[in-house]
């Protein structure tokens, strides 16, 4: 299982699906800093719903999750490149009810004035970025009512995730392109999909296998399988975009810095690597020298 994503069709259908297992990448993830329970199993339901995502996209590009609120519970992101790359991290304050917990639900509810945005990003053209209340008790509640209210395409989403692996499921309602389409589509294949869907256990999520949770849930459809798509933990930190943050606070804030600090030491949260800037390199991104 480790870190894949399976895409599926039912056969002669407008409908798509994805299932998503994470292991070895989400333990990555997660071994960055010390999180409680509960939020290990949020941040793994949020990396899997960015590789669910991150799979209708027919770009090249990035799609990132991201939870920004007041309270204990600071801020969350998970991110997904269309090379199945992923990232993630949290920032929050100790809080009894997190180690009480054992699920992401407990953290939601703990949320003052959350906002969950939903962030795409091309390689070339504009940038989209959604806005999502988080008035649900779910993740996944979440993310179908945006698609429900703004995307306007019937979605049912599945998430799970305990301190050792995440899965996700999504399936897809699709326009349907002509007459004749509509036709020959069996127009009572989407509630009956829902109906299944809604039976998957956490458990199962997590532990079984692509092909043997799409075989409890559909066997009497005719699913076809492409072909699977590797996932992986990736950091697209780097010391030029250091550079670039630097000059972006500008010359007389890296002066003050290298008074204290000298090297100038910066760290990616992400992946723990670690960058520094001599006064000479820092300065010559300005076109300034040593005196």
């Amino acid at each position: 299982m480790s870190n894949l994503r399976q895409r599926f069709y039912i056969e002669n259908c407008p409908v798509r699906g994805e299932v998503v297992h994470l292991e070895d990448a989400l333990q990555t993830i997660l071994a960055q800093r010390h999180y409680p329970q509960a939020i290990q199993v949020l941040l793994g339901e949020m990396l899997s719903a960015t590789a669910l995502l991150a799979s209708t996209l027919k770009i090249k590009g990035r799609i990132s999750l991201q939870i920004q609120a007041q309270g204990t519970f600071k801020w969350g992101m998970a991110e997904c490149n269309h090379l199945g790359e992923i990232r993630g991290l949290a920032d929050f304050e100790e809080d009894p009810r997190f180690v009480e917990a054992t699920d992401s639900s407990t953290v939601l509810a703990t949320l003052v004035q959350p906002v969950l945005f939903i962030n795409i990003e091309p390689e070339f053209g504009e940038r989209y970025q959604g806005i999502v209340p988080l008035d649900k008790p779910t993740l996944a509640g979440c993310l179908m009512q945006y698609y429900a209210l703004s995307a306007q395409i019937p979605t049912q989403i599945a998430l799970a995730a305990n301190t050792k692996r995440a899965g996700g499921l999504l399936i897809q309602l699709l326009p349907r392109t002509s007459e004749e389409e509509q036709q020959f589509v069996d127009e009572d294949i989407w509630p009956r999909l829902v109906l299944l869907t809604e039976t998957l256990k956490p458990a199962e999520l997590t532990d079984l296998d692509a092909n043997e949770i799409l075989y409890r849930l559909y066997n009497e459809e005719e699913v076809r399988l492409p072909e699977i798509e590797h996932l992986k933990f990736g950091c697209t930190c780097s010391k030029e975009k250091c550079a670039n943050a630097l000059i972006q606070i500008g010359v007389d804030a890296v002066k003050e810095t290298l008074e204290f600090q000298n090297p100038i030491h910066m760290d990616c949260q992400f992946c723990n690597s670690k960058y520094q800037f001599t006064a000479e390199e820092a300065l010559a991104l300005f076109g300034e020298h040593l005196s």
